[in-house]
């Protein structure tokens, strides 16, 4: 018989948020959720609920006849000498070429979660790309916690290079459109802001899931049609996104913000139900599938 699921103190959110983002460590997350938990059990079973449930989520199998994926490493010489990611296309498209789609992870690594993501995207028509940024370490350790603890090890301006380098090689595969598109959760939220602000002309549209915007005098490199996500209840970032908006609304660039209420950080996430906005994912998923057949599979 499963233990009944206790209902999760918005406190006890919080603080799995500043763990899994580095702000505190494993005994200060841990402290936290026993001081709104009735007892030391509970604290352990009210974290156990906000761990990621990676089997549970899955929507579309790594093994599903719809999609042929691979593992492929992508030279990144300015960066730490390669890295390697998750290729996906559906084989529907045969051997037509498609329009690229990064699809870039939060602060733990190529998690199963994201390479679900990518998944998902291609049964959508696109081919996708989800790099791992601990590759120089050995890659995603199988564990969030140890995942988080090695991002924080990689050299940080040499992370970017390599992302940078997966881009431009999903974009020039012979098997892609050359039309590039970017979407990102937190960390690859900001990843894909910032890729826009690179890559200018070559990338045609992002959709950043509750990322840090670039900065404002960069904004105006932008040409990628910009599609925004946040949890209203993701205070910080909520709160700078006028500064973008306007940012952008100066620079000219199209760009659409859905800021969904009663979401925390991570809503999409459907791996951590304590954080899953079921009807904010869904939403913001149509759209941002929406948003890339205009921008990215449109020949516009």
């Amino acid at each position: 018989m499963e233990p009944t699921k206790q209902a999760i103190p918005r406190e006890a959110i919080d603080a799995y948020n500043l763990f899994i983002h580095g702000e505190i460590d494993r005994r200060a997350f841990m402290d936290r959720v026993k001081k709104v938990a009735v007892s030391t059990a509970a604290a352990a079973a009210l974290v156990d609920q906000l761990m990621p449930d990676y089997a549970a989520a899955q929507q579309v199998s790594p093994t599903d006849n719809r999609i042929k994926t691979e593992r492929v490493t992508i030279p990144s010489p300015n960066g730490n000498g390669s890295i390697k990611g998750y290729l996906v296309r559906p084989t529907s498209a045969g051997n037509n070429k498609l329009p690229a789609i990064l699809v870039v992870h939060e602060n733990r690594g190529l998690n199963p979660h994201i390479e679900d993501v990518a998944r998902r995207l291609a049964l959508d028509g696109f081919m996708t790309l989800a790099p791992d940024t601990l590759t120089s370490l050995g890659g995603y350790p199988g564990d969030d916690v140890k995942g988080g603890e090695m991002f924080g090890k990689v050299d940080r301006p040499k992370m970017g290079e390599d992302l940078y380098a997966a881009a431009v090689y999903v974009k020039d595969r012979p098997d892609s459109t050359g039309r590039l598109g970017a979407t990102g959760f937190c960390f690859g939220g900001g990843i894909a802001n910032n890729l826009a602000v690179r890559m200018g002309a070559d990338m045609k549209a992002i959709a950043p899931f509750y990322g840090g915007a670039p900065p404002e005098a960069d904004v105006s490199k932008i040409k990628a049609a910009v599609l925004v996500f946040h949890g209203a209840e993701d205070k910080r970032l909520v709160d700078a996104y006028p500064a973008y908006d306007a940012a952008m609304t100066k620079a000219g660039v199209i760009h659409e913000a859905h800021i969904y209420p009663g979401a925390v950080h991570g809503f999409n996430n459907d791996a951590t139900p304590e954080r899953y906005n079921k009807a904010a994912a869904t939403d913001a998923y149509t759209r941002m599938v929406a948003w890339f057949k205009k921008y990215v599979a449109a020949n516009t």
